[in-house]
């Protein structure tokens, strides 16, 4: 007989997003973009200023796009969500288990990035410091990275679509708004006299690490997935 149990859907969220917000690829492409910045000797004002429109439009973009799949998820038929709920965490174990394998060999094999030639993209839009250029910059970095490393974030508006309303919406900007908080923290420590380098440095150690809690909470809301389209576990 199934055993039904109840998660607090706001729990949840929050483990997820602070996770998620541990991300190689949004953190990576900030600190080339604050490098570029110090290298053409940018003021610290306007190093605020690109730098909170590069952090708005990634947060505006994630958020956006996680409500439009809400709506989405939302309005299709249960049968069909649950499927596709099956059918994504199949994909979330699989990329948890790339993010755990890369934790240790990193590199070697398949791994979860950003395609080289976008990266490549990204590098040279990043050399543009003039407002229309970080806010194209921070579009593009944002529609690129959703499909490549946004399984939590698929997990999540999966999870919200179950229950529609106001609160999942509150949510969902919670979501992002947490998502977007490490790339606050770095703009923050930089503008406050503290070095690129030591923020470049500290990704690098830590970037195993990272890939570690990704690959474990990817595996974990895979299981989530599974139960709730079972009926075995509610989220209240």
């Amino acid at each position: 007989m199934a055993i039904e149990a109840s998660l607090p859907t706001i729990l949840t969220v929050i483990i997820t997003a602070l996770v998620d917000s541990i991300n190689p690829c949004a953190i990576g492409v900030l600190i080339l973009l604050i490098s570029v910045m110090l290298a053409t000797k940018q003021s610290r004002s306007r190093m605020f200023l690109l730098s909170s429109l590069y952090i708005g439009t990634v947060g505006l973009i994630y958020f956006l796009a996680g409500l439009g799949l809400v709506q989405f998820l939302h309005a299709i038929p249960l049968v069909v969500v649950m499927i596709l709920s099956i059918s994504a965490a199949l994909v979330l174990i699989a990329g948890g288990l790339i993010e755990i394998k890369d934790c240790f060999w990193y590199g070697r094999g398949i791994s979860l990035h950003i395609p080289e030639k976008a990266v490549k993209t990204i590098h040279k839009m990043s050399k543009k410091v003039s407002i229309f250029g970080i806010i194209f910059l921070g579009f593009f970095v944002a529609a690129v990275e959703l499909p490549c490393t946004g399984g939590p974030y698929l997990a999540i508006t999966l999870l919200l679509a179950q229950n529609f309303n106001a609160t999942a919406v509150l949510l969902l900007a919670l979501y992002n708004v947490i998502f977007v908080l490490p790339l606050i923290i770095i703009v923050g420590i930089i503008l406050l006299g503290g070095k690129i380098y030591d923020v470049k440095r500290w990704k690098m150690k830590y970037r195993g690490y990272m890939r570690l809690a990704i690959g474990l909470v990817l595996i974990f809301l895979a299981w989530l997935l599974i139960f709730i389209a079972n009926g075995r576990i509610n989220l209240g």
